[in-house]
């Protein structure tokens, strides 16, 4: 792992940044941000909908300067990744999940062996992290979701609108050869495959992903995990319903929902002015992280 940032006194983060290459052949920068000390708990973090993994770097800092490593992923096509979406270049679903976010969680396990591994995310990153998580439920300690909900168009305070929005997207993305999110103010520049499956969980309320033999909603209802979540209370991108929408999908899970005020951070409480002010979110993850006992296997052993 190649070093990008050496800590200027002892109590800050050690950063680094490893290369990593999907089974495919995608490649994408994996950030790692930990404490000095050997982390015993360690979170690989999903960003929202085309947010580059490095606009975390202060979220992950402040988890770091609480003992927590953080290791921030890329989305294909967006920041550090080698592809972009385009006519002749498309995924889905289906290779975030079956390729990409395995390498990350397989960098970081190589990187930090002792640590007990959490999954997070933020917004699209807190379903695709519940996605990954029943996929794979013996890979992670628990579940962390920030402003995060399913797109099901019912659950919003404008449903009409947003289910206008979800008809019209992938639609968009099939004319222009991917969807323009930079120019229409909605993620950034995404595959139509991406946009596919975002608009079928969106119009449904059901997770179904092309091209992955899996069923996604027994995976989700048979999942066992605690899963803490924190909403943020202007977010209108991550209203209650929307979130509680998700949560009722995992119901063997033990999930906690916090509602997080503009007095928590110092900042507006809406979907993205948190990460200019992580501190309000970090402290309570730290917090949450440290307070959850192992698994009885693991008190036994």
């Amino acid at each position: 792992m190649a070093e990008t940032a050496s800590p200027a006194d002892a109590g800050a983060p050690h950063e680094a940044v490893e290369r990593v290459v999907a089974a495919d052949g995608a490649q994408a920068d994996l950030h790692l941000v930990g404490p000095l000390a050997p982390a015993r708990e360690a979170v690989l973090w999903l960003p929202a909908l085309g947010v580059a993994a490095r606009n975390y770097l202060p979220f992950a800092r402040a988890l770091a300067a609480r003992g927590v490593a953080v290791a921030l992923h890329e989305w294909r096509g967006i920041g550090s990744s080698d592809r972009r979406a385009g006519r002749s270049s498309d995924w889905g679903y289906r290779e975030l999940l079956a390729c990409d976010i395995p390498a990350s969680a397989a960098a970081l396990r190589r990187r930090l062996p002792q640590a007990r591994l959490w999954l997070g995310g933020h917004s699209l990153g807190g379903q695709l992290a519940a996605l990954f998580a029943a996929l794979h439920p013996r890979d992670w300690a628990g579940l962390l979701l920030v402003a995060s909900g399913a797109p099901y168009w019912r659950r919003f305070a404008h449903p009409w609108a947003i289910g206008a929005f979800v008809a019209a997207a992938p639609l968009i993305a099939r004319v222009r050869g991917h969807f323009p999110g930079r120019r229409l103010g909605f993620g950034g520049n995404e595959a139509r495959g991406v946009i596919a499956d975002w608009a079928r969980s969106g119009r449904s309320g059901r997770y179904a992903v092309a091209g992955l033999d899996e069923d996604l909603e027994a995976r989700l209802a048979a999942l066992r995990l605690p899963v803490h979540a924190w909403r943020l209370r202007d977010d209108w991108l991550g209203p209650p319903g929307s979130l509680d929408w998700l949560l009722g999908k995992m119901p063997q899970a033990t999930p906690r929902v916090r509602t997080v005020a503009p007095a928590d951070l110092g900042t507006p409480a809406d979907h993205f002015a948190w990460m200019k002010a992580p501190d309000g979110i970090a402290g309570p993850i730290a917090a949450c992280v440290a307070a959850t006992p192992p698994p009885e296997s693991e008190r036994k052993s």
